[in-house]
């Protein structure tokens, strides 16, 4: 035992660093406070039912909290067969929130480093770059924990990759199991697919090397392990992967059901996907945070340029500095933003100083995803490689933000940095390694020079829309045009001199990690380690301090004071009514936007990443340009929610024409495709016709049908994915029903009996009732799901299996190895 501890001392020393570190930056979190993530409070109202029912101990997997009705796949599912759902809720449950993602970052981060050959120092350095890249603290903020889980795993699922490519290839594969099944089971597939992109086109140098190198047979054989461990983590997920694949058609990400909406024939509308594209300038950021003003919203500092411009003007100046607050500091093409893609100065030095240094092959790899990743991140600011992959590369087309491709960048510009600093302690001939420091040192601080002395030379400090910027603030300030024009002007100088502060800020972190290399190099010191503590310590001041800009401790808050939607006037008269199934719109919200109705009842309105297509194709045909009433009658709105323009108040009405749960029609019209369907449904009686695709016609014709003008059919039983209703006709007659028609999972019964339903109304689930009184269900019982996860848990196990056999290896090897030193 002794032994083991001399042997991982500096291991451990190590961790312990990592954990003292999350204990100062996070130390509200330690003391009870929580971040108020706007993203998590939105996905409050999102997952509301389904946490009322596990509550309850009981899981649904379908929703009409939101957008009418939905899968809640992509919102929350227990997975419980899924080995990776364990491990996720110790990571996130175990710690403070976000204490246990910030450590797998670390500790994935120094695993990848160790792996490299790196002495400790230098991979905790490594470890704390990657960690601490503005963008992994930010998505934090924002509230995107699944993105920064999935991006947590990127460094050990490298680093497993690598082990299995230098022959070692059980701990690699096996490794590589566990932290891809993990990373699926994250569940942010945009991520993963990155990461992915990443991993080909590092597989495809290696096979070059073992080509040109006559050792194919060694990459084939690793090639089949990662095979079988891919193989394994697909198994795993198998329930995630099956129902997120199967609903992925029916939702925004599918294919569009019109022909008259101009949309692509599949994956999202290029303008959505590519409405957060990095600026091809912007990417100074990396090395100078504030070069592009930083986050959109304003420090609102008492003595800038703004300020003192309102002031000058008569304002006071503390109205004067509130008003600056408001003002975008952020100049950039982005719709917003919560922060630079800051990779840190010393680094970005390194980088250079790595490209002209390194040796390692894998420099050609990092280089090259480096440059297709920025391209890919330019989206529609440079679209010709963005465009090639968003028409023609599989699925790159259904993920929107292009520019959090820059994830995979912000890996690669440490590993390279750090293993420049490798190179460097390895190096016999120093005097080379001089001169490319003298070049790396030109380069990054003749940038930071150029920015800090004459800035706006090459940049405008101004946002496309400056003109229509000015005209809004002549506006606001009663049609002054020459104050309008004061304050936009200094809003520019103050956005100039944020970028000189920070391009000072950034060449004095670049003047002493060069200083620290000279010194090194020209044997002023000759400690390897000094050298890279040294290191460690100077990125982790450039990064935390940038860190500190966006997650502070003034982010976090009282659990109690967690911004939570509460009920208004108008819902607490709603609230009254306690029919279990009806919904409300709020036409004060853009329906789908809304973050607060669905937290009360079920809504027509919602928000979702992943809301179903033809859902949203009615929200902007019968609900964008004015509200089809018709529309909301067949969808059961039972009140809508009006603000009064002149005094903003709100107020309620009770829809007396809302359709009900079910009802029967008097009559059929079939229509021959979507288009038609969306057209009939623009001006009809809902209550009385119902709207039907042709394809349909066979189930509609198996029965003589009657028009039931005496039938009655009424709701009796509810939960979101078993609605029991009893019907009563003297004839054979269609019902519609006020819910949404997805038919992967969804099975009609009649008197226990399965019987076929179809689709009417464009959006709304329809069935031909027999003539009598009979008991109809709807019950929601995926076979993606619950086949899924048995074979999640077939998976789950061969996992744990494989991980006690290398374990079992791993401690059998060690006493031969002992014996051997003997």
């Amino acid at each position: 035992m002794n032994n083991w501890f001399k042997r991982n001392g500096t291991h451990l020393a190590i961790i312990g660093i990592f954990l003292a570190l999350c204990f100062f930056y996070f130390s509200p979190a330690f003391q009870g406070k929580t971040l108020g993530q706007n993203d998590v409070t939105r996905a409050q109202s999102t997952q509301k039912e389904i946490m009322d029912y596990k509550a309850k101990d009981t899981t649904i997997l379908w929703t009409n909290q939101i957008l009418g009705g939905m899968p809640t796949y992509q919102i929350w599912a227990p997975y419980s067969s899924n080995i990776g759902s364990y491990i996720i809720n110790g990571i996130t449950r175990g710690l403070p929130n976000p204490v246990g993602i910030v450590l797998v970052l670390m500790l994935g981060s120094y695993f990848l480093f160790t792996v490299l050959k790196l002495n400790p120092w230098l991979a905790a350095g490594g470890a704390l770059a990657f960690t601490f890249s503005s963008y992994n603290l930010i998505y934090l903020v924002a509230g995107h924990a699944n993105q920064e889980l999935a991006i947590a795993f990127f460094a050990p699922i490298l680093a497993s990759v690598l082990l299995t490519l230098r022959g070692k290839y059980l701990t690699g594969s096996v490794l590589l199991a566990l932290f891809l099944a993990i990373e699926i089971k994250a569940n942010h597939i945009q991520m993963t697919y990155y990461l992915l992109i990443a991993l080909l086109i590092l597989i495809g140098f290696e096979l070059f090397y073992a080509i040109k190198s006559k050792q194919t047979a060694t990459f084939f054989k690793a090639f089949l392990y990662m095979g079988g461990a891919l193989a394994l983590a697909l198994a795993i997920n198998a329930s995630v992967l099956w129902s997120t694949s199967e609903y992925a058609g029916d939702s925004i990400r599918g294919k569009s059901n019109l022909t008259s909406n101009n949309e692509p024939s599949s994956g999202l509308a290029k303008d959505y996907a590519y409405e957060f594209s990095q600026g091809v300038a912007e990417s100074f950021t990396f090395m100078v945070p504030n070069v592009y003003g930083g986050a959109t919203g304003s420090p609102g500092d008492p003595d800038s340029h703004v300020v003192k411009a309102l002031t000058d003007a008569g304002v006071d100046a503390a109205k004067a500095q509130g008003f600056s607050q408001q003002l975008p500091s952020y100049w950039g093409d982005k719709t917003f933003t919560e922060g630079p893609w800051y990779f840190g100065a010393v680094i970005c030095f390194l980088f250079i100083f790595g490209l002209l240094a390194v040796k390692n092959k894998l420099k050609w790899w990092i280089l090259a995803t480096v440059v297709l990743t920025m391209l890919l991140s330019f989206g529609k600011n440079f679209p010709y490689v963005s465009d090639l992959f968003f028409k023609y590369f599989p699925l790159y087309n259904k993920f929107r933000a292009v520019e959090s491709i820059l994830t995979i960048t912000s890996l690669c510009f440490p590993i390279l940095a750090f293993l420049a600093l490798d190179e460097v302690t390895k190096a016999t001939d120093k005097t080379a390694l001089v001169k490319k420091l003298a070049i790396a040192l030109g380069i990054t601080g003749g940038i930071t020079l150029i920015l800090l002395a004459v800035p706006d030379i090459f940049l405008s400090f101004r946002a496309g829309n400056h003109l229509d910027f000015i005209n809004q603030l002549t506006r606001v300030v009663g049609g002054d045009a020459k104050i309008a024009n004061a304050i936009a002007s200094a809003l520019v100088q103050d956005r100039i001199a944020a970028d000189r502060a920070d391009a000072f800020r950034s060449l004095i972190f670049i003047l002493i990690g060069a200083g620290l290399l000279w010194a090194y190099l020209t044997q002023k010191f000759k400690s390897a380690a000094v050298l890279a503590i040294s290191f460690l310590a100077v990125v982790l001041i450039d990064l935390w301090t940038v860190d500190k800009r966006y997650l502070k401790d003034e982010s976090f808050v009282d659990k109690q004071d967690v911004q939570t939607p509460q009920p208004r006037e108008v819902d607490q008269f709603i609230m009254r009514d306690h029919d279990p199934d009806f919904r409300v719109v709020d036409l004060s919200q853009v329906i789908n936007q809304d973050a607060i109705t669905p937290y009360f009842y079920k809504s027509v309105g919602g928000y979702s990443a992943a809301r179903m297509k033809r859902y949203e194709e009615i929200i902007e045909n019968q609900f964008s340009k004015s509200i089809n009433h018709q529309v909301l009658d067949m969808l059961n709105t039972k009140y809508i929610i009006n603000q009064d323009q002149k005094t903003g108040n709100l107020g309620w009405v009770r829809n007396e024409t809302a359709c009900g749960h079910a009802w029967f029609v008097s009559k059929i019209a079939f229509v021959k495709n979507a288009d038609e369907e969306m057209k009939a449904i623009s001006a009809f009686s809902p209550k009385d016709e119902a709207i039907v695709d042709e394809r349909f016609k066979k189930i509609v014709d198996a029965t003589p049908l009657g028009t039931a003008p005496n039938g009655t059919i009424t709701l009796t039983s509810y939960s979101p994915d078993h609605m029991v209703y009893q019907s009563g006709s003297p004839t054979s007659a269609v019902a519609v029903f006020s819910e949404i028609y997805y038919d992967k999972g969804w099975k009609m019964y009649i008197d226990g009996k399965e019987q076929p339903y179809f689709r009417a109304d464009y959006i709304l689930r329809a069935a031909v009732l027999p003539v009598g009184n009979h008991k109809v269900e709807f019950i929601f019982h995926p076979a993606s799901y619950y086949t899924g996860e048995k074979i999640s848990l077939a998976g789950s196990i061969l996992l744990v299996l494989a991980l006690g056999g290398l374990v079992f290896t791993e401690i059998k090897k060690k006493p031969e190895a002992e014996k051997k030193v003997a």
